[in-house]
């Protein structure tokens, strides 16, 4: 199928690059890339493409926002060498990835509704009364006492320091800052990805900042996977035409 469409239409770059608000460079670059077929060429030398590489166009674009740029690439580039088996590994690998996403998501819900608990609700093993200390903390949250130093290091969390011992004393808001920390970390975030939300959340001293970029996080999450199936189909059609 895919001898007889290149054979049965000729289009020239600005055919493909036309109705994607696209440049003719970008089109040869995308050749050059491996994301289009390697093009046919006039006996003056001019590229001539078909609506195979229409196809291939429409995948790649397609696939785009659901992959991002460096993916999608490789994508189109293992089908076009022949290697669907790794198109297919790629494209699995960035469903893991959303869903990974989604469970950090939920991790980072589950730390939210956790620290927004009403006193006197909280369970017990959650409840710490103000002024403790870093041993008494680091039990409460399963870590040890090293972990919180880093933390306070990273400056996501700021005891004080009991002004006849030294000690260190956590009152309220650092106790709330290393669970909302540990419950990042238990999400898989970084400390320098953890630091503007403590960020946050000290500012307007509480996490109703956070309810706005939770919403949008889902959206973007929502948007990914409509994308990813998007991609599928526009790829899917691509296949069919190479036959």
């Amino acid at each position: 199928m895919g001898r007889n469409l290149q054979s049965s239409e000729r289009l020239r770059p600005i055919d493909l690059a036309r109705g994607h608000g696209l440049s003719t460079q970008a089109i040869r670059n995308y050749e050059e890339a491996g994301i289009l077929p390697p093009a046919g060429r006039t006996p003056h030398g001019y590229r001539t493409y078909t609506p195979l590489h229409a196809g291939a166009l429409r995948a790649f674009l397609a696939l785009l926002p659901g992959h991002g740029h460096r993916t999608a690439t490789s994508i189109m580039r293992a089908v076009n060498e022949g290697a669907v088996d790794e198109a297919f590994r790629l494209i699995d690998t960035s469903h893991a990835q959303l869903l990974e996403d989604r469970r950090t998501l939920r991790a980072v819900e589950s730390a939210l509704r956790d620290l927004e608990l009403a006193p006197g609700s909280e369970p017990a093993a959650a409840r710490v009364p103000d002024g403790t200390f870093i041993g008494p903390l680091a039990e409460m949250l399963g870590i040890r006492p090293a972990t919180l130093r880093k933390w306070e290091r990273a400056g996501l969390v700021r005891p004080c320091r009991d002004p006849l011992t030294g000690y260190r004393v956590y009152d309220e808001a650092a106790v709330r800052d290393a669970r909302l920390t540990h419950q990042l970390r238990r999400g898989g975030y970084l400390l320098e990805q953890i630091a503007p939300l403590i960020d946050q959340v000290r500012a307007a001293g509480g996490m109703e900042p956070l309810e706005a970029a939770l919403s949008d996080w889902h959206g973007r999450l929502s948007a990914r996977g409509r994308a990813l199936l998007t991609g599928a189909a526009e790829l899917e059609a691509y296949l069919r035409l190479l036959g």
